[in-house]
């Protein structure tokens, strides 16, 4: 059985009266059934995870250079990561690759890195408004799955996060057929090239995801928790979906 994972993505967002939240999560769910990981600005990171080390509460980066040290102005590698008690690595977001131009092969780097320095890779995947309506969802899927994650992948090292992009803070999102067609697509790649490693990945549906419909996106098969954005930042609605995950 694969254990459901929540997984907050703060993004740009969060001072250090902002780690109150997390806090207030633990005191709500001291023993979740499910997974959980928050993800802050790195500023917060080292904070973080003092704070939430005796809780069941992981912390992760949001990004991640492909090189383990070097003259990189501005950017953190992946042992600094994990040197901050971190355990995940969120990559390839589509705002990264939209923004910063970041490439199936470029992601699979840092994934590669990542695992180096004994972290866990969330590899983010998923297709535009423009992808969708021409009918190339799944082969966007595929190409980004194929390309972003290395080989070795398994369930200890690697989580996949479908992101439909027209979906990320829109308030949209797919049918849950939809879903479905996409989740159960990534597991059949994923277990037709890492066989019983690949059924072990979990893999998470990002992209509005919110209390009021996580219980029928997360009852869809293959879907093994959530990439959440927003709903991550209050601890009241980021605790509702833990809950709700934990049935």
């Amino acid at each position: 059985m694969r254990r459901k994972l929540a997984a907050g993505n703060w993004k740009m967002n969060g001072l250090m009266q902002t780690l109150a939240e997390v806090e207030t999560l633990h005191t709500a769910h001291p023993a979740p059934r499910c997974d959980i990981v928050v993800c802050p600005p790195a500023t917060l990171m080292c904070k973080m995870a003092e704070i939430c080390a005796p809780m069941a509460i992981e912390v992760g980066a949001q990004d991640c250079h492909e090189n383990e040290a070097g003259a990189h102005t501005g950017d953190i590698s992946a042992p600094m990561i994990a040197d901050t008690g971190a355990r995940y690595v969120i990559l390839g977001h589509s705002e990264r690759r939209a923004a910063y131009g970041e490439s199936d092969a470029l992601v699979c780097a840092k994934t590669r890195a990542v695992w180096a320095a004994g972290l866990t890779a969330i590899v983010c995947i998923g297709e535009t408004s423009k992808e969708r309506d021409a009918g190339n969802t799944l082969d966007i899927v595929g190409r980004q799955l194929a390309g972003s994650v290395p080989d070795g992948a398994c369930g200890s090292n690697t989580v996949i996060a479908y992101e439909p992009v027209w979906a990320i803070g829109t308030g949209k999102t797919p049918s849950l057929a939809k879903i479905a067609e996409v989740h159960n697509f990534i597991r059949s790649r994923l277990t037709n090239r890492c066989a019983a490693d690949g059924d072990a990945i979990r893999i998470l549906y990002g992209g509005s995801m919110t209390p009021r419909n996580v219980e029928k996106i997360t009852a869809v098969t293959n879907v093994d928790g959530g990439l959440v954005g927003g709903a991550s930042l209050k601890a009241a609605d980021f605790g509702a979906i833990v809950a709700t995950l934990g049935k």
